[in-house]
């Protein structure tokens, strides 16, 4: 058996390719999978569980079935969905996780994370995080009319857009140093992660060993998987 860790589909109406891609993906390989872990960024934006966006309820929908299928679901924030809440947890069956998990799977040791923690360079991000992740500041948010808060997302993504265009490609990457202090800290020779878009298995050293980091890629144009089994750790990349 294996278990399948995916990331950064970024769900949205405007692109309903990949929201057909995810739902035969639910209906297919991910039935013969041990487990499926989300590592964040599963939707575009996400300011409330009670928007009543239909894809909320169709994707909820979709997870319910598998989970129901016997293949447990797990699901790590992201930076565009951080937000998301125990409602639809509980609607689609996911169970939460903390930002930074270990697992132990076949022998093997690894860390699961989003990724934009490890993006450390991008000093400017990692400020306005630490901001939209205070409680007080979410509650507040989330009392909002459902008109405001879309607005204010909208202005946000408006926003972040333009941030980004400014930046190099290397400063919006993962430092070097916090992937190492973050296996270390852990204990792992294995790391999974998504956030950058740069599918890419990298090999380095951590507690003295070797060590690889595994980056998952945004469903774009293609679906990407890491699949782990008993023999091997797996990039897969599949039409939708």
């Amino acid at each position: 058996m294996a278990t399948l860790f995916i990331a950064d589909l970024h769900l949205c109406t405007e692109e309903p390719a990949i929201t057909a891609g995810f739902l035969r993906f639910l209906a297919g390989d991910a039935r013969k999978a041990d487990a499926l872990y989300i590592l964040g960024d599963l939707f575009e934006a996400w300011i409330g569980d009670d928007d009543p966006v239909p894809l909320h309820r169709e994707i909820a929908a979709a997870i319910k079935s598998l989970v129901d299928a016997g293949v447990p679901c797990y699901f790590i924030h992201g930076n565009r969905d951080f937000l998301l809440g125990k409602r639809f947890a509980c609607e689609s069956g996911m169970i939460l996780l903390a930002e930074e998990n270990v697992l132990e799977l076949y022998g093997r040791k690894l860390l699961i994370l989003h990724g934009d923690t490890l993006c450390t360079d991008d000093t400017g991000y990692l400020a306005f995080r630490a901001k939209v992740h205070q409680p007080w500041l979410q509650k507040l948010f989330l009392a909002l009319p459902l008109f405001v808060r879309q607005r204010i997302a909208a202005k946000m993504r408006s926003n972040s857009k333009a941030a980004n265009s400014t930046k190099s490609l290397e400063i919006m990457d993962v430092n070097p140093q916090a992937v190492v202090n973050a296996m270390e800290r852990h204990r792992v020779q294995w790391l999974i992660h998504g956030h950058t878009h740069r599918p890419a298995v990298h090999q380095l050293t951590a507690n003295g060993e070797p060590a690889f980091r595994v980056v998952l890629g945004a469903w774009h144009s293609e679906g990407s998987m890491v699949k782990v089994t008993q023999d091997d750790v797996e990039l897969i990349y599949f039409p939708f």
